[in-house]
């Protein structure tokens, strides 16, 4: 099986290698800021997480900055200020809405929306807006469409609390390997949903559901990696899921050696030669996801203001970096190993590197926290 670089991982490995390297900036330490601009990442999220967190940028005088005054800083060395923080969302997770928007407002503060265009749709949500009575959602408690609504996004975007831009256009994972490493089970339910891979070759979006029991899951990859997809055999999956359903369905994964058993079925019948999407095929799918992802949000909301991305998972291939400037984007946030989790004048502008939502606290300020309280 291919390996997974190690820029590509995160977990407590990754973070114990950043500490020791000095990635952390030294404002999480007790340091000032300095010339540096922090940009701090969310995801779902609910109020009791976000709202401490925007009542301390507040109560010390912090201001939030939109992607083009970064670009500006990053660019231009245009300083936003010496206590200028950005708040980046990502994936625009209904919370954003509900559990974001509402509190925004009430802060007067301004916000980052990284969208996923083509996992948004249009919904039959309330267009009145979000109020204190939804305000405290659970985000754990999944509703039908888990991220906002078009009707939403294009009242955020007219807001002007939100700045809405790109997180290419499906957040796609992709199998990158061609031996089986498990199954869907009945627990892939609880699969993060965007981690569940790709199976349509087609252009049509469609991703692996928790209802496909049997089917063989191999290594999956950002499809914004260097990774060629393996074009997994349809016809052993069926098999697969047949076998499943011939022998219990849900049942079948209480036997003993239920593991076993599948692997034969899945070994039984495999081509000589295993199909990778090629060189070609996998650059043009980058490019579509950088390109299609920018100009279907414009579309949509009737702007021009999309002009940034957020690559999933912080995952840059050598095809992605280069195809970030050919498809028109200014900035793209993107992990780097072993490089600092804070924006500075100067900065690569298409690997610009983020903070966890959960240090802000740590920001130069009256109640401030130390970086070993928040892990």
């Amino acid at each position: 099986m291919a390996r997974v670089p190690f820029a590509e991982r995160g977990g407590t490995l990754r973070g114990v290698v950043d500490l020791a390297t000095g990635c952390y900036p030294s404002f999480l330490f007790g340091g000032s800021l300095g010339r540096a601009l922090p940009v701090f990442h969310f995801h779902d999220l609910t109020r009791e997480y976000l709202e401490p967190r925007l009542q301390y940028l507040v109560e010390n005088a912090y201001r939030t900055v939109t992607c083009d005054e970064i670009a500006r800083f990053v660019i231009d060395g245009t300083s936003p200020g010496s206590r200028a923080v950005a708040l980046t969302f990502d994936d625009a997770w209904a919370s954003a809405w509900t559990v974001a928007t509402p509190l925004l407002k009430q802060y007067e503060l301004k916000a980052i929306l990284f969208a996923i265009p083509g996992r948004v749709h249009d919904g039959t949500a309330d267009r009145s807006g979000p109020t204190t009575a939804n305000v405290g959602a659970d985000p754990r408690v999944r509703p039908a469409d888990p991220f906002v609504t078009w009707a939403q996004l294009r009242d955020m975007h007219a807001s002007g609390i939100w700045d809405v831009q790109s997180h290419t256009l499906s957040h796609a994972m992709i199998f990158s390997d061609s031996e089986a490493v498990g199954f869907v089970t009945p627990d892939y339910r609880h699969e993060p949903l965007l981690e569940r891979p790709l199976t349509s070759v087609n252009g049509h979006l469609a991703f692996l559901p928790p209802e496909a029991l049997g089917t063989p899951l191999y290594q999956r990859r950002s499809r914004m990696t260097d990774a060629r997809r393996f074009l997994a055999d349809e016809a052993i999956a069926e098999r697969c899921r047949e076998h499943v359903a011939q022998n219990g369905g849900e049942r079948f994964f209480d036997r003993p050696h239920w593991d076993r058993e599948l692997r034969a079925v899945e070994a039984k019948g495999r081509p000589d030669v295993e199909r990778f999407e090629s060189d070609e095929a996998r650059a043009a799918a980058i490019r579509a996801e950088l390109s299609d992802g920018r100009a279907l949000l414009n579309t949509k909301l009737g702007s021009t203001t999309v002009r940034h991305v957020a690559l999933p998972w912080g995952i840059a291939g050598e095809s992605t970096r280069n195809a970030v400037a050919a498809t028109g984007h200014e900035l793209a946030f993107a992990e780097r190993p072993l490089r600092s989790r804070v924006v500075r004048a100067g900065d690569d502008r298409y690997q610009l590197m983020r903070l966890n939502g959960k240090f802000l606290t740590c920001l130069p300020g009256r109640r401030r926290r130390w970086f070993f309280s928040t892990v």
